[in-house]
């Protein structure tokens, strides 16, 4: 198996995302990573999505995908042809010992304080999958308390657009 990244541009109608997810779970493939945002253009949305999936298989899943009505476009972006990345927030314990060590790794990763408490720092961090795996070796000896990471954005490289298409009519 390996890991597949789709962008796909939708029509922005509810119920939509419940019937992409719901493709991928007939077939029996597991979400990695799913992200759901506006474009930049007005009704659309794109739908990032992550599986770990054989070829042959995503292709069908690909097709039927196709098929929806509010589906516009499936791209698969490979992963030195696009931009990737994803989003965490990370509560880390900091006391009065601890806090310069946390802060000192949270320089080295370019990531931020952005909320402070006496006992913990809320920290951002963003980046591809092996930085924010190697951001949260780094700080889990402070004691991890708390993690939000959002799914995986990503968009191709270059001047193309996936909605170029659909601006041009």
């Amino acid at each position: 198996m390996s890991k597949h990244v789709l962008s796909l541009l939708v029509e922005d109608k509810p119920g939509l995302l419940t019937r992409v997810a719901g493709l991928f779970a007939r077939r029996g493939f597991n979400i990695d990573s799913l992200a759901v945002g506006v474009t930049e253009v007005p009704g659309l949305s794109r739908i990032t999505v992550v599986v770990d999936v054989e070829e042959l298989p995503l292709e069908q899943v690909t097709k039927q995908l196709n098929k929806l009505v509010n589906v516009i476009k499936i791209v698969e972006l490979d992963a030195a042809a696009s931009v990737q990345r994803e989003h965490m927030l990370v509560k880390v314990r900091a006391d009065n010992q601890t806090r310069s060590n946390v802060i000192e790794v949270v320089n080295l990763f370019r990531a931020s304080v952005v909320d402070y408490a006496t006992d913990a720092l809320v920290i951002e961090v963003t980046g591809d999958r092996g930085k924010v795996d190697a951001f949260l070796r780094a700080v889990e000896p402070f004691g991890i308390k708390e993690l939000a990471q959002s799914g995986m954005v990503a968009i191709g490289r270059g001047g193309k657009s996936i909605t170029e298409r659909v601006l041009r009519g």
